[in-house]
């Protein structure tokens, strides 16, 4: 984890670009796919101008949306578009224009940029405080937002697919839903479309979404702008809710496991995988409830499970094993990089449950013979003080993971660099002769609806470490 101290920086560029601007939003149709442009702009003529897409299909019917629900859900994914861009000044100010919101969804919106931007602030030496990082202002002429909603859902499920294992094991179990299910993308990749496709479902009846970042920020970046991660999946939880909308699907079933909770930074509420978490979860369904469409269910299907019990869950899905893909490094190319701390991580929480053959099938090579891979390795035991800033899992999971892998597979012959290093460290003695109920346990905290939560419970591991 290499910290880089840009404080001086970010007060110079708050200075210089006092004021960020949500001027408007647009909705247009090319043929009839739905076309969404937003317009931001900055303090010294900056103008941002990012884009969305969504094709017209058979179930996707955005002309069927009433208006006023519409211009609600397309505004409200502006409020989570424009973080991107505002990361690269920090403005202390953000002027909204196209709605006027309530002091509660002000409040609700400036404490999702506050622990949706931790890692980035962390990670650029940047100390902030909550009550004057950014300042959240109607602009004098914002029309009054609504709440609209319609009631005619279907009983069916939006199920967003990023093409990892999390996203493979929800669709497995509820691919065979009696109503309709979606597959849900944005952005298309190869192994989305492939791990779609093994799941059993057509080019046809999968809802693929284009988003464009506006290219003036990326040109910021190449100038020494700030940059830095921003919370995706946030963004992701608005785009679904359009989906929802157009299909008149009632239900959102994320893939977001309990450990996606844990901080990042231990002792802070840092977290990488913030909007991933249960927190956001709790708080974004109550802010639909009261501000966008009290019909759609948003929920994590995996959140009472952890990432061992998922990774063991995958592992009998042997058919997707040489197609999904998790390695953000690789992921343009689709492959594993087999040089980062995610890819060491899915190795890590995969090996108690498929042999090393196999394991080096899916991967290319055994990344516990890669001694250059310590330092994460550290990191995702707790040997270091901070996980690496990736969607892994808990620092418990991974040393329950490695302690059975070694149990299993290396044991009685010449163990590999990592697992060698590892056998003489305090995390192993530790955790090695623990029991754990880790593969059997259930999180309460989850807002699966009953008719959904059996088909978890039916499908938990059995083998215990």
């Amino acid at each position: 984890m290499e910290i880089t101290d840009r404080s001086y920086l970010y007060q110079k560029l708050r200075q210089e670009h006092p004021e960020f601007v949500y001027e408007d939003y647009t909705i247009n149709y090319k043929g009839d796919d739905l076309y969404l442009e937003y317009l931001f702009t900055m303090t010294g003529g900056i103008m941002f101008r990012p884009v969305l897409q969504i094709p017209s299909m058979r179930f996707f019917r955005a002309e069927e949306i009433p208006e006023g629900m519409l211009r609600n859900l397309v505004f409200h994914i502006g409020m989570i578009e424009l973080i991107s861009y505002w990361k690269t000044a920090c403005a202390p100010k953000i002027i909204i224009k196209p709605y006027k919101l309530g002091e509660e969804q002000v409040e609700w919106w400036k404490d999702l940029y506050y622990k949706g931007m931790g890692e980035f602030f962390f990670m650029n030496n940047i100390a902030v405080d909550y009550d004057d990082f950014v300042n959240i202002y109607n602009h004098e002429n914002s029309s009054e937002g609504n709440l609209f909603s319609h009631t005619d859902y279907l009983d069916g499920l939006i199920i967003p697919v990023g093409g990892g294992k999390d996203s493979v094991v929800t669709l497995e179990m509820l691919k065979d839903h009696k109503h309709v299910v979606i597959p849900m993308v944005v952005n298309h990749r190869l192994a989305t479309r492939q791990t779609i496709e093994c799941a059993g479902f057509k080019p046809e009846n999968v809802l693929v979404i284009d988003r464009e970042l506006d290219k003036t920020m990326l040109d910021l970046n190449e100038k020494g702008y700030l940059n830095g991660h921003t919370p995706f999946s946030a963004l992701l939880a608005f785009v679904s809710l359009l989906a929802c909308a157009g299909t008149k699907t009632k239900y959102v079933a994320l893939s977001n496991e309990s450990s996606a909770s844990e901080a990042t930074i231990p002792g802070t509420d840092i977290n990488h995988q913030y909007s991933k978490s249960y927190e956001f979860e709790k708080s974004f369904r109550d802010y639909v409830v009261k501000f966008i469409c009290p019909e759609i269910d948003y929920f994590s299907f995996l959140r009472p499970l952890n990432e061992l019990q998922i990774a063991a869950l995958f592992a009998r899905h042997e058919k997707y094993h040489k197609i999904f893909k998790s390695c953000n490094a690789g992921s343009k190319s689709d492959i594993w990089c087999c040089n980062c701390p995610k890819c060491l991580f899915v190795f890590i929480i995969l090996s108690p449950f498929l042999e090393p053959g196999k394991m080096i099938n899916i991967f290319g090579e055994n990344l516990f013979e890669n001694y250059d891979l310590k330092k994460y390795f550290d990191e995702l035991t707790g040997i270091s003080e901070y996980k690496p800033f990736e969607c892994v899992g808990t620092v418990e999971e991974v040393n329950v993971a490695l302690c059975m892998a070694i149990k299993k597979f290396y044991g009685n012959e010449e163990k590999p660099a990592l697992i060698k290093y590892y056998v003489e460290t305090e995390k192993y003695i530790h955790y090695f002769n623990r029991r754990t109920d880790l593969l059997s346990s259930v999180s309460s905290k989850h807002f699966v609806p009953e008719r959904f939560i059996r088909r978890v419970l039916d499908n938990l591991p059995i083998e215990h470490g």
